[in-house]
């Protein structure tokens, strides 16, 4: 009983912390935008978790855990209970991603739909493969590959499901006005708050040692405090290399890279946290921020995809790369018997080379079923009901046209067209 009961307080407080993480996406995704469209963006992430928990509630929840429990009908076991709680806060963060990379051109009417949609059926049907006893997890019981594709904390579940779906919602709505000049070549549109979107990663950064150890759904499992100082190194390591790498090529130190580095370090540390060594956290950590700032103006200058906040490098590729880096970097020390499968969880540099195969295998049926899914819902969405506002709309600011308040209502935007 004593137990149960400090498991239960353990996984409460850890949903309380994702839950803060919210107002972190809130003032990166603010901050990183311009002024005219702050009070839209910030409705967007004020009402994302109102509207995907309640999709969650309604039937992702159930998808994910094997088809029961819909409305989380039944009797309201604590347990049962708590693991919807924590597991939902996760869910909202996966649905939150896409709101940065769509800012400042989505119309709030699409963005209540996608918002059910993920929650009910994108997020939940991903979620199912890996951490609800699905085909992906049975790789190793089924086709020796490991122990199945291993994703602790969400590397692959939460952001990579999160940065794909944002990366298919930003080519369908295309670039914001004025972001690319007739030949191609990308504007530069700067944020309008920096220090608060810096603020909102450190944010973020808090929360997110609640969203790796809750993971481990058990205070009792002293992994736990293994999870979390990787967690601190591979973020560090990250945000450190992303400043060294700007710093190297351009001159000078980006902040708003080096912030989005120590994400990117969160992000790829998620799911190889707990099979880890620090050394092999730290350059999980090291790679993910140069991968985070290459991937930023790949994303621009190549895709010619308009990302305001960095959502799809930061969730997407660092995600991708977690997903690797625990298939090279796990060190045999924990994991036996996960999955079904016997011994501990080792990686291609500890002689594990068919767990990285399940890990690359995992990574590459999420890029492709995220994508193609969420491709074709904002494309029939976009038919339905636009996607995009108007041009006049986009020119003016979203405040008062989609959301009808004004968040600097005291400051003259000068409307001149870029």
């Amino acid at each position: 009983m004593n137990e149960s009961i400090i498991n239960t307080i353990w996984m409460l407080i850890c949903a309380f912390l994702v839950i803060f993480m919210q107002a972190g996406f809130a003032m990166v995704g603010t901050g990183f935008t311009r002024a005219k469209n702050a009070g839209h963006t910030m409705a967007l992430n004020m009402m994302v978790p109102a509207i995907a928990v309640l999709g969650y509630w309604i039937c992702g929840f159930a998808i994910q855990t094997g088809g029961k429990g819909f409305f989380l009908s039944g009797p309201a076991y604590a347990p049962i209970m708590t693991l919807f709680l924590y597991q939902a806060v996760l869910m909202n963060v996966s649905a939150t991603i896409p709101t940065g990379a769509m800012a400042e051109r989505w119309t709030f009417k699409s963005f209540v739909v996608y918002g059910f949609f993920i929650s009910m059926i994108t997020y939940p049907l991903y979620a199912r493969w890996v951490w609800g006893g699905g085909w992906l997890s049975r790789l190793g019981t089924n086709f020796g590959l490991g122990h199945g594709v291993l994703d602790f904390a969400g590397s692959s579940v939460v952001h990579m499901v999160g940065g794909i779906s944002a990366l298919a919602g930003a080519i369908v709505l295309g670039p914001r006005m004025g972001k690319y000049r007739a030949d191609g070549t990308p504007m530069a549109i700067p944020g309008h708050h920096i220090p608060m979107a810096v603020v909102g990663c450190l944010i973020l950064f808090f929360g997110w040692f609640g969203f790796n150890s809750g993971s481990a759904l058990a205070a009792g499992d002293l992994r736990i405090g293994v999870v979390a100082a990787n967690t601190l190194l591979a973020s560090i390591a990250s945000s450190f290399s992303a400043m060294c790498y700007m710093w190297f090529l351009y001159g000078k130190p980006d902040l708003s890279l080096s912030a989005n580095g120590l994400l990117g370090g969160l992000v790829a540390i998620s799911g190889p946290c707990a099979f880890v060594s620090p050394a092999g956290a730290v350059a999980i950590g090291l790679v993910a921020g140069i991968l985070c700032c290459a991937s930023v103006f790949f994303v621009e200058r190549k895709l010619k995809v308009d990302d305001p906040v960095g959502a799809v490098s930061v969730h997407g590729v660092c995600g991708t790369w977690g997903m690797i880096g625990l298939g090279l970097f796990a060190d045999g020390t924990y994991g036996a018997g996960l999955n079904g499968v016997a011994g501990t969880v080792k990686g291609l540099l500890y002689g594990g080379s068919s767990q990285f195969v399940a890990q690359v295998i995992g990574a590459l049926i999420s890029i492709i079923s995220v994508f193609i899914i969420m491709y074709v819902f904002f494309r029939v969405l976009d038919k339905i009901t636009p996607l995009r506002v108007s041009e006049e709309v986009e020119f003016e600011g979203l405040d008062q046209n989609e959301v009808s308040v004004t968040a600097y209502p005291d400051f003259s935007i000068t409307k001149t067209r870029r």
